[in-house]
């Protein structure tokens, strides 16, 4: 897929493009060779689309998301936000990982409200928004609440929306849901898609939860073994709305789950072993 796609007999720029990137690491204070963290990664994601990778653990995902955050820079090849390459810290783009990192001393509304304060949002309008964005994920009375008066579940939810109210562009997840509750995870798996589907941001999305990149994504790009390259990538064609509660129900969930976990599974040594699919 180029970096440019043809929609509706327009040319649209990729939201975040890497052109052929290789990512290696040498270890500080220490005379060894660099080690290769991603070797020739190549996708391009469309602005407003979903895009989940999935791999054995050290495969380079994250490290894929720290590139186009700008937190570090590629070895070869070039990441691009919307066509420019990515040089330096990219505060264009959301980045939302497994804590919360909600600020101790601020209240709930604080919290939510951070981002649009730095960025010189008047105060009126930034707690009107924060107002809104707390009652679409459900925790309308705690607003002046603080995050060791909120259960895991209420601080996920608060730190998602402290990103999302402001309106980036391009949302990084790190296995957001990953320190959760098997149904905590699933409730806010279906209130992120409630989210999405309302602001439309592209979302790249880290996950070790087969189930949960199936529930969410347009695209699944499945990671080899480090070095990390793309191995495969699936398209979901399961019709949206969908509810994460019933997903393992929808015509070809079973065929996907399969496939993508023959593929993980021969990365890491499964075959031999058998196990079952995350």
């Amino acid at each position: 897929m180029s970096t440019a796609e043809r929609v509706t007999g327009t040319v649209k720029t990729a939201a975040v493009g890497f052109d052929h990137v290789y990512k290696a690491f040498v270890a500080r204070g220490r005379r060894s060779e660099p080690v290769l963290a991603l070797q020739d990664v190549a996708f391009d994601v469309r602005p407003g689309a979903f895009v989940s990778l999935v791999g054995p653990s050290g495969c380079g995902k994250s490290t894929c998301l720290n590139l186009v955050a700008g937190l570090s820079g590629p070895s070869e090849g070039v990441v691009t936000h919307h066509g420019r390459p990515v040089r330096g810290v990219n505060t264009e783009v959301g980045y939302i990982t497994q804590e919360d990192n909600l600020l101790p001393w601020r209240t709930l509304s604080g919290n939510v409200e951070l981002g649009m304060e730095l960025r010189g949002v008047p105060r009126d309008e930034r707690r009107a928004r924060a107002r809104e964005f707390i009652e679409l994920v459900g925790l309308a009375g705690f607003e002046e609440h603080y995050p060791h008066e909120l259960s895991g579940g209420m601080r996920k939810r608060a730190g998602i929306i402290r990103t999302l109210v402001h309106d980036s562009d391009v949302v990084l997840m790190d296995e957001p849901f990953g320190p959760l509750d098997a149904q905590t995870r699933v409730i806010l798996q279906a209130e992120l898609l409630k989210l999405w589907q309302r602001l439309r941001p592209t979302v790249l999305f880290v996950t070790h939860d087969l189930v949960e990149a199936i529930a969410l994504s347009d695209r699944i790009l499945v990671f080899t073994a480090n070095p990390g390259t793309i191995k495969r990538e699936y398209t979901v064609d399961i019709p949206r709305p969908r509810d994460p509660f019933r997903i393992h129900e929808t015509p070809g969930f079973s065929e996907l789950h399969e496939a993508l976990w023959a593929d993980i599974r021969a990365e890491i040594g499964g075959a031999e072993i058998g196990g079952e699919a995350p």
